[in-house]
């Protein structure tokens, strides 16, 4: 699994999905060169969304990504039982791939999560991405975790690592030859650097051509143009993180009139001096007019 991959938001109008909205936000990203999409992760606000939602989004994005790209579908839970239930769900609407977080909350042993992870790879015959993000999580999938599964299961291919450490992601690498996506925007040349294989972004929601040049760059060996884009972004990739995500890439798509709608609580609406620090950064790399 390589490329770019968008964890795309999930729109909303008066408190209800915008399924309008998300057709033309994918249509964007396809449009600009995507490998594929990410629905319903953390930057889908998975957490506000009902059952009913969180099945239905996933659908829809099947519909209208209608082939064109990959569609990898978040359905990762704290219950093994609720992960089955999405991921079959997931499979059987026509999703190519399935994101599985680690359980969050109830912080499972890395026993636990081993069983966790072979209990669904093992119900539901999809690609599975992993994704390990113990800010979020409070559990880390360690490295030895990591290639118990992708030896054990066939169906485990990649992993979303979203642990900021480099010595973490290399171990990884060394120790098995899972694809490794970045999971931090700004971290992205530097995992590829180390071995990985492109990442599941947050700004590219915005920035999509310029994410796919940029891991296009360095996937080939020219690291000195894919710098180039790197430091370009920089800035408003780590203004992606000044708040909680999906708080950041939301606001900035709603000053640039794409679709993105509110937030739903307990998530709010972005502080009144990030929001000036994001303009300019917007403003900076030509987004918006100053």
């Amino acid at each position: 699994m390589e490329g770019v991959f968008p964890a795309i938001i999930t729109p909303f109008k008066n408190n209800s999905v915008d399924y309008e909205g998300l057709k033309k936000n994918i249509d964007f990203l396809i449009e600009n060169g995507v490998n594929g999409i990410v629905t319903v992760g953390t930057t889908g606000e998975s957490p506000t969304l009902s059952y009913e939602e969180h099945n239905k989004v996933i659908e829809k994005t099947v519909e209208f990504v209608d082939g064109r790209v990959k569609v990898i579908a978040g359905t990762g839970s704290n219950s093994t039982r609720e992960a089955i239930e999405l991921s079959k769900f997931a499979r059987d609407v026509g999703a190519d791939a399935l994101l599985l977080v680690a359980p969050y909350y109830n912080k499972p042993t890395q026993e636990g999560l081993k069983r966790h992870f072979v209990k669904v790879a093992e119900t539901v015959d999809l690609p599975i991405v992993l994704y390990n993000i113990p800010s979020r999580t409070g559990v880390n999938i360690a490295p030895e975790t990591v290639k118990f599964l992708y030896e054990e299961c066939s169906n485990i291919v990649a992993i979303k690592e979203a642990n900021p450490n480099l010595s973490h992601v290399s171990e990884i690498i060394s120790i098995c030859n899972i694809d490794v996506l970045s999971g931090n925007d700004e971290l992205t040349l530097p995992i590829i650097a180390l071995g990985g294989k492109g990442v599941i972004s947050v700004l590219s929601n915005i920035l999509p051509k310029e994410f796919v040049d940029m891991v296009n760059y360095a996937l080939k060996g020219d690291f000195s143009r894919a710098r180039e884009i790197h430091y370009k972004l920089y800035n408003i990739m780590k203004l992606m993180a000044v708040e909680t995500n999906p708080i950041p890439i939301k606001t900035a798509m709603n000053m640039l009139g794409m679709p993105a709608g509110e937030l739903r609580l307990p998530l709010c609406e972005m502080s009144q001096e990030n929001r000036l620090k994001l303009k300019k950064a917007l403003e900076d790399i030509g987004l918006l007019k100053s």
